[in-house]
């Protein structure tokens, strides 16, 4: 089985849940077009493994993909294995791992009801390398900084 994107999110505010959309433009140097984290920095798209979601569900949420506020929702893909500047390849596009996780300075709303949020922790963040269009149902090929990566790994 292959690494798949499950579910692309945009929104036009930043700290909101996110909009699934089946298809989107990957700007180089910048993300998503139309998505508000999208700009000349290091966070321009986000990626949670649908696996982490699923493990929330588990606990008593009713949460799906893009309410954790990731654009990029996989299936498949063992995130927890990716390093910084690892590339991640959908379609033609190429991103570059630049953070994992990240501070959450004030509890969000999936915090409130669980006492716990996944993005934190097992959220990745990358830069757009290369745009291209990229669709649901597209294959993710992981690129590690020395070595092709087993995408068949299981996730946390």
């Amino acid at each position: 089985m292959r690494g798949k994107v499950i579910s692309i999110n945009i929104s036009g505010r930043k700290g909101t849940s996110k909009k699934n959309i089946k298809h989107a433009t990957l700007i180089t140097n910048f993300g998503i077009k139309g998505d508000a984290h999208a700009g000349d920095w290091h966070r321009q798209i986000s990626l949670l493994a649908n696996e982490s979601i699923e493990e929330m569900k588990t606990k008593g949420l009713a949460v799906n993909p893009g309410d954790f506020a990731e654009n990029i929702t996989t299936q498949f893909v063992a995130l927890n294995n990716v390093k910084i500047h690892d590339k991640i390849i959908i379609g033609g596009a190429e991103l570059e791992v630049t953070q994992i996780g990240k501070v959450c300075h004030q509890k969000c709303s999936i915090y409130n009801q669980a006492g716990d949020c996944i993005m934190p922790r097992e959220g990745i963040f990358a830069r757009v390398v290369k745009g291209d269009h990229i669709n649901v149902g597209d294959d993710i090929i992981i690129i590690q900084q020395d070595k092709s990566y087993n995408i068949n790994e299981p996730t946390r």
